[in-house]
């Protein structure tokens, strides 16, 4: 039996959510790379201070991965690994080791921007497919990413 007959879940109405868990995902792919970049080589007075935070966001990222991979398989969908195929997929882009602590608090503030789009369209297609799952997970999702807007914000200040 599959999952979404058990879930009580209609596949039709759950396609908009699949399809923006699937962009999400290879964001959330190419964003954890990102951020191993800014953490290998960051330099300057704000080297230990970033070094750790960065190493704390791509940890925090290659969370949300697994939770978004693993839902993608409780709605009857396979989660793509190549990489070459999600770079395919994603909206954001890969960088090229920025080392600038700006920028790099820069990058994490355009991306967040991105994600936290692309999450609140996903709760609005699962709202839509009565898919309160999904939605508490973007939820929850919003609530980190939220709080690291304004931290990034007042660090930029």
């Amino acid at each position: 039996m599959k999952n979404l007959d058990v879930l009580a879940l209609d596949k039709t109405k759950i396609e908009g959510v699949v399809n923006g868990l699937n962009q999400l995902l290879a964001d959330l792919h190419v964003y954890y790379m990102n951020l191993r970049g800014l953490h290998w080589n960051v330099k300057g007075k704000s080297f230990f201070q970033l070094h750790a935070e960065y190493e704390n966001q791509y940890n925090n990222v290659a969370e949300k991965i697994d939770e978004v991979a693993e839902r993608l398989l409780q709605l009857d969908s396979k989660p793509e690994n190549r990489f070459s195929e999600l770079l395919k997929v994603a909206t954001l882009k890969e960088e090229n080791n920025k080392v600038n602590e700006v920028e790099g608090m820069k990058l994490i503030l355009d991306t967040l921007k991105v994600l936290i789009a692309k999450e609140r369209e996903i709760i609005a297609a699962a709202e839509e497919a009565n898919d309160e799952v999904t939605t508490a997970m973007m939820s929850d999702f919003l609530v980190g990413q939220e709080k690291s807007v304004w931290m990034v914000n007042a660090y930029l200040a």
